[in-house]
């Protein structure tokens, strides 16, 4: 099968085509012929050599994909040979055919392409477990949204929107912040002119927002505990502004806030395959019901596959980035 390697660590250019052995699915597990991958910015990490895949995974970048069922494990879940899904993977994506585990499958939506199929699990999945799992988010409460116009901001917006939640958003352009506004957020915070934190406090009265879905950390976690309400969840699910951060201890235990976080890719297929059946009982229906659509920005063929991360990295667009094999 045709593959998109890495060829050493590095920039968009170490990406190659290249031919590799057909994977063998397991006990419960598929064979997938790929359609479509989405490009996320682990990707990017792990091509740059700062984000090895885990222990026994493949070393082909990719986390999501929609693909059709070849073969493997089918008794392990309700699935049949040529229907075509989305899939979650540690790994693989990039390649004409990937293997992933039957539990994270999720049936195509009705209405949906494969590029649109490829452009949800790694999106929804983490905004499902980080916004209201960890974040537990409620109806009527108020969520902010860092990076709103990204891939997992715009599903962040439409699905805590869905849930019957407000929501604020951050973004780096008016564009931008328009988007943000068309996806259901009542106020997008452009982060170069406003200050997001005085923003945010206007907004709601100065009551502040229930939870953060917080994705740069670094210097950002002390401002956004000054905009988190009594009893608020501030969730960090990247570092893009660094690892190391300050807090206020005493405004912690004062308005009794949570700080937390996570990683999905080195979670265990039985954590992951719960998270599915969650999306497949609540957001799938929206999906269904218009609700919830992702936002794709560029759909790219396999042989583009570095001018894709090179738009990924040149942070111009908004929602997400997908390739599709020809």
């Amino acid at each position: 099968m045709r593959a998109i390697e890495i060829s050493q660590p590095g920039g968009p250019e170490v990406l190659r085509m290249a031919d590799r052995p057909m994977p063998q699915p397991g006990a419960g597990q598929v064979l997938l012929r790929v359609l479509a991958f989405g490009i996320n910015r682990p990707d990017v990490l792990q091509r740059r050599g700062l984000y090895p895949p885990p222990a026994g995974e493949s070393d082909i970048p990719g986390l999501e994909v929609c693909g059709q069922v070849v073969s493997g494990d089918l008794a392990a879940g309700d699935l049949r040979v040529g229907e075509v899904v989305c899939a979650l993977v540690a790994g693989g994506g990039y390649a004409e055919y990937c293997v992933a585990p039957v539990g994270q499958c999720l049936p195509l939506p009705a209405g949906l392409t494969p590029e649109q199929g490829a452009a949800l699990p790694e999106t929804l999945f983490t905004v499902w477990h980080n916004v209201f799992e960890r974040g537990r988010l409620q109806p009527g409460e108020v969520l902010l949204v860092q990076g709103g116009s990204s891939g997992i901001g715009t599903m962040a917006i439409q699905a805590a929107t869905a849930s019957g939640a407000r929501v604020i958003a951050t973004a780096g352009s008016e564009t931008k912040c328009a988007a943000c506004r068309s996806l259901g957020a009542e106020l997008a915070i452009n982060y170069h002119t406003q200050d997001f934190v005085e923003a945010t406090l206007a907004h709601t009265a100065q009551r502040g927002a229930d939870v953060v879905l917080d994705m740069v950390a670094g210097s950002y976690l002390a401002r956004e505990q000054r905009c988190l309400a009594e009893d608020g969840r501030l969730v960090v699910i990247a570092v893009q502004g660094g690892s190391q951060a300050q807090i206020d201890a005493a405004l912690l235990m004062r308005k009794r806030q949570t700080l937390t976080g996570s990683t999905l890719r080195n979670r265990s297929v039985e954590f992951k395959s719960a998270i599915a059946r969650a999306l497949r009982r609540t957001v799938w229906p929206w999906i269904e019901q218009g609700r919830l659509r992702p936002v794709i920005d560029t759909v790219f063929d396999a042989g583009h596959i570095v001018q894709a991360h090179e738009r990924m990295e040149g942070g111009e667009h908004i929602g997400k980035l997908v390739v599709r094999w020809g």
